[in-house]
């Protein structure tokens, strides 16, 4: 990854570093009582940012370090290659050579010296890698001063305690006393054992992790503290007869604790035979060169909080923090064994692919602490109907996979889609809000939909967008067919992509009449595409993959355009009086730039805001109420109307009608197309019909395509109408043919 060199903004500890006098490369000296051997620890600072290397510097000086500053990976090469140091504080990005690079030669050369990485660098990678190379410890900035100094503090003191264990252990390879003076006061577990095993010597550490007391222990063997599981484990470290460098060494078990007192611990254990040139634990028989095996002494660190820590990241590597799930790395993982026994097996299994339906609603009416409150609720109602084998992972958003292993046939895989939807059926509570949603679910089955992890996913996926486009809320098994529907949807994508370019859409104009006087009050606009191999396409074909792929915006400022620039065409023949209404996407309103646009064009064409009006869903209410409002108020300032289409198929509710500047309602066809007897009783369209006239909102009835439906709608106060029983939406040269007539 690149350094960056430029200074941060703010600053990146908790003090204000200030000016230094001494050079970013310079050794500094306290003047504190000496230690007690005459010698200061010795501090090697390395980072190439001066204001982070004077700030180091300066919270150092003084405290009895003996300071060397560099600012360049090579500088810190060539000073560890001559001089000696007790500790090193090392940043990771380095404009030469990097930390990583530093912490390589010190190992690689053996230097004895201590390692704190201080890195800007947040991800688990780079602490991981520090740690594998041996860094006591690792400091994300910004760090603040008490933890700089106790960290420095720590490793400092944990370096003079190994340097006093070894020269313990140098001591004991040259002595023949089997009870040698042992340092109670050790930070690790130290211990002696007989030659059957059991314990002859603990130290206090050991009585303080293990919760027993020295009496309780001697005597006893080791397999007393050994978890069940590692005692095989154990009976090799243990029974360690060889020395020197064939012995044991950082192996790890689990020692049990006495109940009560603290949790298992991990230990990293070195476990020695001692010989007679090494420790002692051997005594010399009577005839000349030969010895007797009398124990093994070992130590024992406790590394319980690094387990947990590398546990912790090792899960958040490999798992969803939400959900707690697995994410799609280990899911992959899972899958492929799973394909490998299946393989071995010749056994099916299933891939399942989940979406809930309705989810973004939602998230974006409740927020986005609902949401996830919504995600984990479901991830626990789908992980109920899977058995213990399966696997259930988070893809990301709302989606989630699924590898049912060892199916005895398809069925199964149906069985547990259909759980799945009933379980999502039933309502959710997101504090105090009752929410209902669905699923879409997609499932590829190995060998016959695929053999590999990308063939099953991508089968599955396809599978669940077939059931998206079906209307949600079932199953599907992938079908070769899908993906012949889906290679036709990326070709429409690319099609409507080139119908912009090439002026293949066109505006189509469907007249509004007074239904008492036959009068045309208004247009709405339509928009065609003229296909060059299938003709004219009618938007419903094309909007929905336009909405998906992201060109519903680009449609929709050509929309705009077109219409402004058709509308010159009917004024100067007496249409300056009808109001063109124009249908916008949610996508569209939700842009900033919507009345910019609108604006604009208006302006270029030279067409009056009173003669437009908008038509809105009742959903783009839902989406996000205060940007809609923001936009629509601005036009309405402009003099452009407003209609709400598609009236009381949505989420209706009359509150918005009351924070929008709404002028039209407009009453959606499936009430009107209800209607079969002008007699009859229709309390929808009633309704809505009393609604437009207690709020003094004008009413508009989609789709009359009869007499009875008009004269219905005209009895009971609604006049104005569009539909076939008057005229079919039109090209503009036949919509002016008809303003003419």
């Amino acid at each position: 990854m690149p350094k960056r060199h430029q200074q941060s903004p703010g600053p990146t500890t908790d003090l204000d570093p200030g000016p230094l006098n001494f050079p970013a490369a310079a050794s500094v000296v306290s003047d504190p009582p000496a230690a007690s051997d005459g010698k200061l620890p010795r501090l090697l600072v390395v980072d190439d940012e001066a204001r982070a290397l004077r700030s180091l510097g300066q919270l150092l000086h003084g405290r009895g370090y003996h300071l060397t500053c560099v600012a360049s990976g090579g500088e810190a090469l060539a000073r560890l290659a001559h001089e000696r140091f007790d500790l090193v504080l090392l940043d990771l990005r380095l404009p030469d050579v990097g930390g990583d690079q530093v912490m390589d030669f010190i190992n690689r050369q053996g230097i004895d010296a201590g390692v704190i990485v201080i890195s800007g660098m947040v991800e688990i990678d780079a602490a991981i890698g520090a740690l594998k190379r041996g860094a006591h410890d690792y400091l994300r900035k910004p760090y603040s001063r008490e933890e700089l100094l106790q960290t420095v503090a720590n490793a400092l003191q944990q370096r003079r305690l190994e340097q006093g264990n070894r020269r313990i252990a140098r001591q004991l390879e040259n002595s023949e006393k089997m009870y040698r003076y042992l340092v109670d006061s050790s930070p690790d577990i130290i211990y002696t054992l007989d030659h059957e095993g059991r314990f002859t010597f603990v130290n206090d550490r050991a009585c303080q992790l293990l919760g027993y007391t020295r009496r309780e222990l001697i005597g006893q063997h080791y397999a007393v503290l050994v978890h069940e599981e590692d005692l095989e484990r154990a009976r090799h470290v243990f029974d360690e007869r060889r020395a020197g460098e064939r012995a044991a060494r950082n192996v790890e078990l689990r020692l049990e604790c006495r109940a009560g007192t603290r949790h298992a611990h991990v230990f990293n254990t070195t476990a020695m035979t001692i010989s007679l040139n090494a420790m002692g634990m051997h005594l010399p028989d009577r005839a000349p060169g030969e010895s007797s095996f009398i124990g093994t002494y070992g130590i024992a660190r406790d590394v319980s909080g690094r387990k947990r820590a590398e546990e912790l990241i090792y899960h958040q590597a490999y798992h969803d923090i939400l959900t707690g799930l697995p994410n799609r790395t280990l899911f992959k993982d899972r899958l492929g064994l799973a394909l490998h026994q299946a393989r071995r097996k010749h056994a099916e299994l299933a891939v399942m692919f989940v979406d809930l339906d309705r989810f973004k609603l939602v998230n974006d009416t409740l927020g986005h602490v609902q949401g996830d409150d919504l995600l984990q609720q479901a991830a626990g109602r789908l992980k109920e109907c899977l058995r213990k084998g399966d696997t259930l992972a988070r893809q990301g958003g709302d989606e989630f996979t699924i590898v049912l292993p060892e199916l005895r046939d398809r069925e199964d895989a149906r069985i547990v889609a259909a759980k799945f939807l009933e379980r999502l059926h039933q309502a959710f509570d997101l504090d105090g809000h009752q929410v209902h949603i669905s699923a879409s679910i997609g499932i590829a089955v190995y060998p016959e939909h695929g053999e590999t992890i990308d063939e099953l996913l991508r089968h599955a996926d396809i599978a669940m967008y077939q059931v998206k486009g079906r209307g949600k809320n079932g199953h599907a098994f992938y079908d070769p067919a899908m993906q012949d529907a889906a290679h036709q949807k990326i070709a429409l994508e690319q099609g409507l992509r080139k119908a912009l370019e090439n002026d293949e859409l066109e505006m189509y104009y469907q007249p509004q009449i007074d239904a008492a006087s036959g009068r045309i009050i208004g247009a709405e606009a339509l928009m065609r595409w003229n296909h060059p191999l299938r003709g004219v396409v009618s938007p419903g074909e094309f909007l929905p993959f336009a909405e998906e792929s992201g060109l519903m915006l680009p449609i929709s400022d050509w929309m705009i355009g077109a219409l402004c620039r058709d509308m010159p065409a009917w004024t100067h023949i007496g249409g300056g009086q009808l109001k063109l209404s124009l249908n916008v996407s949610p996508q569209y309103l939700d842009r900033g730039d919507f009345f910019d646009k609108m604006h604009d064009a208006m302006l270029n064409h030279g067409v009056a805001p009173g003669a437009i009006e908008i038509e809105i869903t009742e959903n783009i209410c839902i989406r996000n109420p205060q940007r809609a409002i923001e936009q629509l108020n601005k036009l309405g300032q402009l003099g452009v109307s407003v209609a709400i289409d598609d009236f009381g198929t949505g989420y209706s509710s009359l509150a918005y009608l009351h924070r929008f500047p709404v002028h039209t309602i407009k009453i959606d066809q499936s009430f009107v197309q209800e209607i079969h007897d002008e007699n009859g009783h229709y309390p929808v369209v009633l309704a809505i019909i009393s609604i437009s006239r207690g709020l003094r909102l004008h009413l508009v009835a989609e789709g009359v395509e009869t007499e009875v439906q008009a004269r219905y709608l005209r009895a009971h106060g609604c006049t104005a109408m569009q539909g076939y029983l008057f005229h079919r939406p039109m090209p503009l040269g036949r919509f002016v043919d008809v303003l003419h007539a």
